[in-house]
Formats: structure tokens, C-alpha cells, sequence
């Protein structure tokens, strides 16, 4: 792929020239804005930073609008583009390939010149735009902000030929097909590594016939912390139940609490969590810290016979997981108890060096796993970054696409 043959200088913030035949213009020569409501029967329609213009019902989390007055909803039909005025500068904005309606909070932009309105799709996307219009929104937070339609047509585009709208669409079309196929190909690969990790687990733990073992309810194998206190220090870690990974057990964030109005529980970094609320998530969690956690956190501080880390991966085997779940059928927010926890039986090696074992074999696949994760996962970030560096160069001019 070569530039263009010849280019004129542009003097504008954002792009310093442009391909001879291209122009820069005012949003307002370019787009109109949209707004026909009363057409409560349409099909409701979202805008995502993700996917950009999509069927509500597309949604991952369902949205359930049926009570809204949705008269006041505006119509958007198949080539607008649509936006959220409050999150555009996140990139909460496409072109629309159905017709249906949004809520007030959308801007509709309805094209005034013969455009290919998915070229305009592609820009208003990139980083370099979604920064420009972030310039132009206004509010005194970034949660706040706010671009509005009278600032929004103040704003400039650029604008190719409609020949070349159409090239650039159907080659970035393609493009973005075959990177999304990669994207999901290399994050169902690192799925299966997941079920694997989780299989050589349960291999582990299910086949202990070669060790002289014990097998005894959790209840006596670990000293329950059931105390909550509302008497915290100052920047006090917080530990909740969102900060932490399902299955794997990392901890993403923390909080440092000055005050908190509820009863919390203390842990040490010697104890294990066990997540009673939606037990199929299988959050359990060594901390490295002391600190507090929610109450849907049980504390379970092992006693001298089970080494923290085995009775970890016993809490996250399958068979555990599924035991405590099946506990909690037929409940609208599942929630397991104590007093049937502590009464499942688990079977550990007497001999502490093979459990200390057991816990190196699992942690040498896991890291195995983590490193062939790491790869793709590097190469998810390398692609999405091609992508945007592919779209910024085809949508400004600085390449042309083939034919």
C-alpha cells in the first residue's frame, strides 16, 4: 500500500494535509440533524461503544425499557449515524444498517450530501476523532461531558470522493472482518487453556490414591472468621467481590477505605476466601495482604494439617464448585450456606510435602498455561492496534487502498 500521488497542505489541528481531490468540511455542510419522534411501534435500537449501532435486544445486558414513555424516543433509519452525546468521545456512535428508534439522549445524523455514511463510520471512530470531539463536549466531569448537536456541526471532516468512500468502506470492510476472526479464533484459544488448567486440576486432586490421605469436613480443617466490625483504620484495603477473577482468583483492584457505613470482615494474607454468593463464579482467593472484604466472603483460616494453596485448589475444583451450587438450586440469587460448606468432605495427603507437591505440579502447568495465554493475548493487542493504526491511515489520506 503507497500514498496518494499528490497532496495539498491542510492547516488544521488534526491533519496537516490531505490527498489532492479530498476536501475538509464543516459537519454542518456534511450531516442534518434528525429528529421525527411518535414512532413508539419501531424496533428499539442502541448505541454501543463496542459494536456501535445495534438491536436492543443484542444487548449483552438486556435492558428492559417497556415501562419508558417512548414517545419522545427518536427515529433513526438505515445510513444515519447515530451518537451518545454523552459518551461520542468514547466512541459510542456508528452507522446504522436498521431502522428503529433510540433514546433522547442520541444525536441522529441524517447525511445532506451523497456520502458512503460507514466511511464516516470508520473516522468518527478512531482515536484521533473521538479526542477531537471530546474538545468540543462540554460538562465539569469526563462523566459529565456532552456533545451537542450545535457544537458537533462546528466540528470538521474529511471527505474523499464518494469513489473513494466506497473503496476505502469495502476495504476496511474486509480488513476488519478478517481481524475480528482473529480477535475471537485467539480469545477461544485461550478459553480452551482456561478449561485445560481447570481439568489438570481436578485431575490432580480427584486422583489421590497413590498418597495416604485423610478425609474430613471443611468445617474442621480451618478455623471459620465469621466476626464483622464496622471499626476499620484508616485506609483500611477493601476487597469486594467485583475486584476478583472468577476461577483464576487475581485480584484486579483494591480500595483504600477512610469509612464505610456497613459491617465488614477481617482477613490475613494466610487465609482463604470462599465466595458464597453465586457459587458457580468460583471466586476464591489467596490475598497477599491483609485487609476487609464484603460479608459474601467467607474467611477461612487453615489450620496445621492442609496447606493454604491445596485447600485453594480444592475450593476451586469442579467438583466442589458444583457440590456448593447444586445447594443452592432453585434460588432467584444464589446463595450457599455455611453450615452445608463446612460439612463437605475434603480429602488431602497427611504428609504435608505431598500436598506441598500436588501444589507445585499444578502451579508449574498453570504457569505453562499463563504463558502460551500471555502470547495471545499480546497478539489481540497487536492486532487491535494495527486496526486502528489501518483505519487512521486509510480514513486521512496517508494511504490509499487498492483497488
Amino acid at each position: 500500500m503507497h500514498p496518494y500521488k499528490k497532496y495539498q497542505s491542510i492547516k488544521y489541528d488534526y491533519v496537516n494535509e490531505l490527498p489532492n481531490d479530498w476536501q475538509l468540511l464543516p459537519n454542518i455542510a456534511i450531516f442534518q440533524e434528525r429528529i421525527e419522534r411518535g414512532f413508539i411501534d419501531e424496533e428499539l435500537l442502541s448505541v454501543t461503544i463496542g459494536k456501535g449501532v445495534i438491536k436492543q435486544t443484542d444487548v449483552d445486558i438486556k435492558k428492559d425499557s417497556s415501562n419508558e414513555d417512548k414517545s419522545k424516543y427518536k427515529l433513526i433509519k438505515v445510513g444515519d449515524i447515530a451518537y451518545n452525546k454523552m459518551r461520542m468521545w468514547q466512541g459510542a456512535l456508528g452507522y446504522s444498517e436498521h431502522q428503529g428508534i433510540s433514546s433522547p439522549a442520541y444525536v441522529i445524523l441524517n447525511p445532506k450530501l451523497e456520502i458512503n455514511p460507514k466511511y464516516f463510520h470508520y473516522m468518527f471512530r478512531t482515536n484521533f476523532y473521538t479526542n477531537y470531539s471530546k474538545r468540543y463536549s462540554y460538562g465539569i466531569v469526563d462523566d459529565q461531558l456532552s456533545l451537542r448537536y450545535k457544537d458537533f456541526k462546528r466540528m470538521y471532516s474529511i471527505v474523499p470522493p464518494l469513489e473513494t468512500q466506497n473503496a476505502i468502506v469495502d476495504y476496511l470492510d474486509s480488513k476488519t472482518k478478517q481481524i475480528e476472526e482473529f480477535i475471537s479464533k485467539k480469545e477461544r484459544l485461550i478459553e480452551l487453556l482456561e478449561e485445560e488448567r481447570r481439568e489438570f486440576i481436578d485431575k490432580q486432586l480427584n486422583d489421590l490414591s497413590k498418597y495416604e490421605t485423610h478425609k474430613k469436613p471443611l468445617k474442621y480443617l480451618i478455623k471459620f472468621i465469621s466476626e464483622q466490625t464496622n471499626k476499620i483504620k484508616e485506609n483500611e484495603t477493601y476487597l469486594a467481590l467485583e475486584n476478583i477473577e472468577s476461577w483464576t482468583g487475581k485480584i484486579n483492584t483494591t480500595i483504600g477505605l477512610k469509612e464505610f457505613d456497613s459491617s465488614v470482615k477481617q482477613f490475613k494474607k494466610t487465609d482463604v476466601l470462599f465466595n458464597k454468593l453465586r457459587p458457580y463464579l468460583a471466586k476464591v482467593v489467596i490475598p497477599d495482604f491483609d485487609g476487609v472484604c464484603v460479608g459474601e466472603l467467607l474467611v477461612l483460616r487453615p489450620k496445621k494439617e492442609i496447606l493454604k494453596e491445596f485447600l485453594h485448589y480444592k475450593l476451586i475444583s469442579r467438583r466442589f464448585i458444583d457440590l456448593v451450587d447444586s445447594s443452592t438450586f432453585g434460588s432467584k440469587m444464589p446463595r450457599a450456606s455455611w453450615n452445608f460448606i463446612g460439612k463437605v468432605g475434603i480429602e488431602y495427603p497427611i504428609d504435608y510435602k505431598n500436598q506441598s507437591l500436588i501444589v507445585s505440579i499444578i502451579k508449574t502447568k498453570e504457569l505453562q498455561l499463563k504463558s502460551l495465554g500471555d502470547i495471545y493475548k499480546s497478539e489481540i493487542t497487536k492486532i487491535k492496534e494495527y486496526k486502528e493504526s489501518l483505519i487512521t491511515n486509510v480514513v486521512t489520506g496517508k494511504i490509499k487502498v487498492p483497488n
